[in-house]
């Protein structure tokens, strides 16, 4: 028996027993007379302690000699500890060791295994396995099984079959590049990996297991973010014979009971909001409703002036900032630059602080009255003591560059509170997007979702103007979820090809297990898939995925623990009949 207790578990009722322990050298304090040693595991740490009057001399020379991660066994006896630490559950005691054993030797690590450690992070993730010894990794990584498993719970509550579907399929269309695998069986051949499960929960609907869902792995080859990674996690399900509002409710009370069982929040409705409201209130589809901060379209109140910057762009749209009417000019200034910043890509902003005694002060004054600018302050909602922040220019770019000011904004002012929770819904997407260099369009989610009843005609006169019957789920700023209702009949998926651009014989070789499938009596039917990595990186209180992933890949799509992706040699690439050409 390695251990009769965990490094975590032993209180004052332990006192007087004898314990056996296992763990890790968390650190040593040597006094002379006295040695403590701390021992860890993930269920928390033990002090030790040996000392010259109650310690045999061997024994406290070996503990002495203890190295910082040695992996150790202990027999002790439980102790009253004299200096309390009120800091940790152990605190109250300390074991009086009795018996040492080495279970192994280890180097000393490249940095400290504490919750505040002195390693960054490209050094914590090549020494991943050492970084999961942190407290704070290791409770994420905690919290995630907690989420999965009360998915799990729910899911199977509410009548839903869990089945796997295959890693290795064909490639198909989905608007990222597929991770393709050469076959050695099949020569010049390849699969693909799954961007997501889509054709197959739909085939599941077509084979009557009416209620689907998987917690499974998805890939995606396309460029990365530190929010984003090549290879990540879904909850993915599908209904038969159902509508929106039925997958909605479903839903809605999943995210509900999550809210609620981890993180303790209850919230009675989730709003909604279409597409366009989004665009035109937030600037994006995914918005941040934890904070107001709306937008006010001034064409109206700041066009037909003198000012040319506005009477030539297409959008002039502003948002309150609230309290910021004391910002100095030199932060001000710093604010401008901010903008003009390649990332978000405004040429300029124009400021009105608005004043406590209810006048105004704007870099535009020599064109704009405090007539004018009070009808900015109306039409963005400011008060007295706030700042308006205006942008200009083309109407799709501006609302963008706002948007990326307001979650600025936000943040400086400490208004996206973790432990807040604003979900909602936006629906009736864009069923298209156009492609302006191409001047093609494309699905905006996938082929296969279904257009809103009765738009479907609209695809030969204005297929820009066709709204989909999709819907995302945002939480705090974030797309959590998204899903569709499914065109589930052979002929409207033939329609939806053809606009897509696909020719008959294009559509038959990408999908044509799948137009076959719906010649046998396809129900009607949607779904909904969660991005697990997000949705647990939110509840947990955080934005980062990467926190909540056990081994995660860096920007550049690298895992630097294993070194990969990695170059294989010839006599593999002889056996998959593949030879490299590789391209300056």
């Amino acid at each position: 028996m390695y251990r009769s207790h965990s490094c975590g578990e032993l209180r004052e009722s332990h006192i007087g027993t004898t314990v056996t322990l296992s763990g890790w050298v968390s650190k040593t304090r040597d006094k002379g007379f006295v040695v403590w040693v701390d021992i860890r595991d993930r269920y928390g740490i033990t002090q030790l302690v040996l000392d010259e009057d109650r310690t045999n001399a061997t024994l406290l020379e070996q503990a002495r000699n203890l190295g910082r991660e040695f992996v150790i066994q202990i027999k002790g006896e439980v102790i009253e500890r004299a200096s309390k630490n009120a800091n940790i559950p152990t605190g109250n005691i300390e074991v009086l060791v009795s018996e040492l054993t080495i279970l192994n030797e280890s180097k000393t690590p490249p940095f400290t295994i504490e919750n505040e450690t002195d390693g960054g992070e490209d050094l914590r993730m090549k020494y991943r396995y050492l970084d999961i010894r942190r407290k704070p990794v290791q409770n994420n990584l905690i919290f995630r099984s907690k989420v999965t498993m009360e998915v799990r719970k729910f899911l199977s509550g509410e009548g839903f079959i869990e089945v796997e579907t295959p890693y290795l399929i064909k490639s198909t269309p989905e608007g990222a590049r597929d991770f393709v695998v050469p076959s050695r069986m099949n020569e010049g051949q390849f699969y693909a990996l799954p961007q997501s499960p889509q054709t197959f929960k739909q085939l599941l609907m077509v084979g009557g297991m009416d209620k689907y869902f998987q917690i499974v792995k998805c890939f995606r080859d396309e460029d990365l973010r530190a929010d984003r990674q090549p290879e990540f996690t879904q909850i993915d399900c599908e209904m038969a014979f159902v509508e929106q509002e039925d997958i909605l409710y479903v839903f809605e009370n999943l995210t509900k009971y999550l809210l609620k069982e981890v993180n303790g929040f209850e919230i009675e409705s989730f709003p909604r909001m279409t597409y366009d409201e989004a665009m035109s209130k937030y600037g994006n589809d995914k918005p941040d409703i934890r904070f107001g901060m709306e937008f006010g379209e001034l064409n109206a109140v700041a066009q037909h002036k003198e000012f040319g910057v506005f009477n030539s762009s297409e959008l002039v749209v502003g948002i309150a900032v609230p309290g910021a009417a004391s910002y100095t000019r030199k932060e001000l200034d710093a604010l401008v630059n901010w903008v003009k910043r390649p990332q978000v890509g405004a040429k300029g902003m124009v400021y009105v602080k608005c004043n406590e005694d209810g006048s105004y002060k704007s870099t535009v004054d020599k064109f704009y009255d405090q007539d004018d600018l009070a009808k900015w302050a109306e039409v963005t909602g400011a008060k007295p003591g706030d700042l308006i922040c205006v942008l200009s220019g083309d109407a799709n770019k501006t609302r963008t560059q706002l948007s990326a000011l307001r979650m600025e904004m936000a943040t400086r002012l400490g208004l996206r509170k973790p432990n807040e929770f604003a979900p909602l819904w936006v629906v009736d997407f864009p069923l298209l997007e156009l492609d302006e260099e191409t001047g093609h369009y494309h699905a905006m989610h996938h082929p296969f979702t279904s257009p809103k009843p009765g738009q479907l005609e609209l695809l030969d006169t204005d297929p820009g103007a066709v709204r989909a019957n999709a819907y995302d789920l945002v939480l705090n700023g974030n797309e959590i979820g998204g899903g569709s209702i499914r065109i589930h009949d052979k002929e409207t998926q033939a329609t939806m090809f053809k606009h897509l651009g696909f020719t008959p014989e294009e559509a038959k070789a990408q999908f044509g297990f799948l137009m076959d499938a719906f010649q046998y009596g396809a129900p009607p039917h949607g779904g909904l898939a969660f991005g697990l990595d997000r949705l647990v990186a939110i509840l947990g209180g955080q934005e980062t995925i990467r926190d909540f992933i056990a081994f995660p890949k860096n920007n550049s799509g690298r895992d630097v623990m294993i070194d990969a992706p990695a170059a294989i040699d010839n006599e593999q690439l002889k056996e998959l009949n593949l030879k490299l050409d590789i391209q300056e």
